[in-house]
């Protein structure tokens, strides 16, 4: 009876669907990789923080307070005999609408890590910090955090507090908080790995950040905002300063072992928030991965996340643009099984794009992009600098009758690497040395 039952759990855990798990159709670095995964959840204190929710005009100063941050942290495990990878993530509904008849005030969707497994010991792995928009939560990425880690990543995914799903507060918080949180946790983890011992390599970081989080991750890897944006408007009492592009507090603000952003469909640049200058974005100096649809519209296309990329002329960058997509492509697809209305699925899925496609290729850049630039793996370069711009553009021709299958291009042609014959399609990808101005 005991192996019965056993073997039942095996059956029902092997059907769930796994967001970090990628279908058949999946470009060739999306697959999960050959790490078991844990994951568990910490609870960090930046001491001393400007509550800037508190301004007082009268005083033009704010009170400062202990800032607490719930950070998820997944890893390479170690799983006992007969041990399974799964857990439950739990959030608030996506969105910042109260609760509507019939849709659900919660959602859970299933993870393929091990809650509190023990860490494995037989080897050293980067950090990554990853960080949600405006709102949203530290699981909000799941598709992404557990397939890095089971790839060889120490990931650690940020609660920013006031801007977490069915916990929002005033969006001064958020502009001010942003970087600030990312900087601590990756100096926090850095200096002290709490129970992850000796398997961080602490020496080689990265930040990945979607909309809100973009915008924290551009200033933390050097992109200072600019002192006649709208920030400092909303922003009061000059608190930003310290992240502000020239001013001395900025000045040899980002860490040296961050040597990497991965910056999702990052909000600011658009008008009339005009976040970044010339002068902020030549200020971003280490290699960067920008990912945007060019219908995004939040953050911004043309006058917005491009601009940006161009900009940052002093990065190795590359841009990967989904056409016809709008901003949701950072994101987990919606949750299954449970009564969603149109407000809360476009919190999750894009209008012509299907969001399983996306998390895919996600995936598939964000491992050849991280395991380029973290881990040295020169192999990786290829995926990102395919024969033509255009996805589409680039043929991969067959005999007549015959059949490709699942093959992934080797990049014949000029046809990208890893995607499969005929499913290349829809995509742009414009990557520049830095130094190197950005062209059409």
């Amino acid at each position: 009876m005991r192996l019965y039952l056993a073997g039942l759990v095996a059956a029902r855990l092997a059907a769930q669907t796994y967001f970090s798990v990628p279908g058949p159709d999946a470009p060739e670095l999306a697959a999960f990789g050959t790490y078991s995964v844990g994951v568990r959840t910490v609870e960090l204190v930046h001491p001393g923080q400007v509550d800037i929710l508190r301004y007082s005009v009268e005083s033009k100063s704010a009170p400062v307070a202990d800032r607490k941050l719930k950070v998820e942290i997944w890893y390479p495990a170690t799983l006992a005999a007969g041990e399974q990878a799964h857990t439950v993530y739990e959030s608030q509904m996506a969105g910042r609408s109260a609760g509507r008849p019939g849709v659900p005030t919660t959602f859970q969707i299933s993870g393929k890590a091990k809650r509190d497994a023990v860490p494995r010991q037989d080897g050293k792995f980067p950090l990554v910090i990853v960080s949600h928009g405006y709102p949203g939560s530290r699981t909000f990425l799941s598709y992404l955090t557990e397939n890095l880690a089971s790839k060889g990543y120490v990931v650690a995914a940020i609660d920013h507090t006031d801007s977490v799903f069915g916990e929002i507060r005033a969006f001064p918080s958020t502009l001010l908080n942003r970087a600030a949180d990312q900087l601590f946790v990756l100096e926090s983890l850095s200096r002290q790995p709490l129970f992850l011992g000796g398997i961080l390599d602490a020496e080689k970081a990265a930040i990945v950040g979607y909309s809100m989080g973009g915008y924290g991750a551009l200033a933390s890897g050097g992109a200072g905002y600019s002192a006649q944006s709208a920030l400092t408007r909303l922003v009061p009492g000059g608190y930003l300063d310290g992240f502000i592009a020239g001013n001395e507090k900025f000045v040899g603000r980002r860490p040296s072992n961050l040597k990497a952003i991965i910056a999702i469909a990052p909000w600011g640049a658009q008008p009339p928030m005009n976040s970044w200058d010339a002068k902020g974005l030549e200020g971003l100096s280490l290699p960067s991965l920008f990912i945007v649809g060019d219908h995004d519209d939040v953050s911004g296309y043309e006058q917005g996340v491009k601009r940006v990329f161009e900009g940052a002329k002093n990065s190795e960058r590359c841009m990967l643009v989904y056409e016809n997509a709008r901003h949701n492509v950072g994101g987990n697809p919606a949750p299954e099984g449970i009564g969603l209305d149109f407000v809360s699925r476009e919190s999750f899925e894009e209008p012509v794009w299907r969001k399983d496609r996306i998390t895919a290729i996600n995936q598939h850049f964000a491992t050849a992009f991280l395991d380029l630039y973290l881990k040295g793996d020169s192999s990786r370069l290829a995926y990102l600098r395919p024969g033509v711009k255009r996805a589409g553009d680039a043929p991969w021709p067959v005999k007549p009758g015959e059949q490709a299958g699942g093959k992934f291009s080797a990049g014949e042609a000029g046809y990208w690497k890893g995607f499969q014959r005929r499913w290349a399609l829809g995509l742009q990808l414009h990557c520049y040395a830095a130094g190197q101005a950005a062209s059409n």
